[in-house]
């Protein structure tokens, strides 16, 4: 059974479409890439599946519950979102802002626990955030805060973690490790949707990617059926050679093809 799924997804925003006639499924264990164009619709699709945007039509199910059943506090505590650009904006220091990832675990008279206290310390050793504990949040640069806020989702614990463009503040020491701990993150029973540009990291990363094109899902599967050079050239209007060894897909973009508008 799907940990999660959305079943014929439309989205407006006014007269204007958003999203059309997206199917999409999440299994267990799965990390799943949601990769495309910029304005492709990447990003509104993550809103729905969280239940952060409730206005559309169609379903999104949480195993076989519909996801808007579902009560705050448990999709709290099961689903975490990192939104593009994240940021802290108040000034608390880093184990604290960290810490706030325990919340939806305590009761409202509960105060911080030994228990509290070791998943916050392994969250911002997960995240490399443990050397600046101390200092305040908003004195961190951008790179930094993404993972300080990748650490409080780490905090909670939850099944399923979806990310938006969760490495694109980081430098490449950083984006291989903030990708290889949500990979670790899509094991057993809990699963990882990423949202990405970077078609080389989806490719060594995701097991599945949902190639998505003015609001329309283009096609979907295993990275080397959706990864081709046709499909780069049809939706992202580049040519390049893709190159498939034991190691997986390499991507070498060579050309815009001229008067192709993505």
């Amino acid at each position: 059974m799907s940990l999660l799924s959305g079943s014929n997804l439309n989205y407006r925003i006014d007269a204007i479409e958003i999203l059309a006639d997206i199917d999409i499924d999440i299994g267990r264990g799965e990390m799943i890439g949601l990769i495309g164009p910029n304005g492709a619709g990447k990003s509104s699709l993550l809103r729905l599946l969280t239940g952060i945007e409730s206005n559309f039509a169609g379903e999104v199910r949480l195993d076989d519950r519909l996801l808007a059943a579902v009560d705050s506090n448990e999709r709290a505590r099961r689903l975490g979102y990192l939104a593009q650009g994240a940021r802290a904006d108040w000034p608390f220091s880093v184990e604290k802002v960290v810490g706030l990832g325990r919340i939806p675990l305590q009761k409202w008279w509960q105060t911080e626990t030994a228990e509290d206290r070791r998943h916050i310390e392994q969250a911002m050793a997960r995240t490399e955030t443990l050397a600046y504990r101390n200092r305040v949040v908003t004195t961190l640069s951008g790179g930094e805060q993404t993972l300080v806020m990748l650490a409080r989702i780490f905090a909670t614990g939850p099944e399923l973690i979806f990310a938006d463009e969760p490495v694109a503040a980081l430098d490449p020491y950083h984006q291989l490790h903030v990708m290889e701990i949500l990979r670790e993150h899509a094991r057993g029973d809990r699963s990882t949707v990423v949202v990405l540009h970077d078609l080389g990291l989806a490719a060594r990363f995701c097991d599945r990617l949902y190639l998505l094109n003015h609001g329309r899902l283009h096609c979907s599967g295993p990275v080397v059926e959706v990864l081709t050079a046709k499909n780069i050239a049809d939706v992202y209007g580049v040519e390049s050679r893709v190159d498939c060894d034991a190691r997986g897909v390499g991507i070498t973009p060579l050309a815009r093809i001229g008067d192709h508008h993505p």
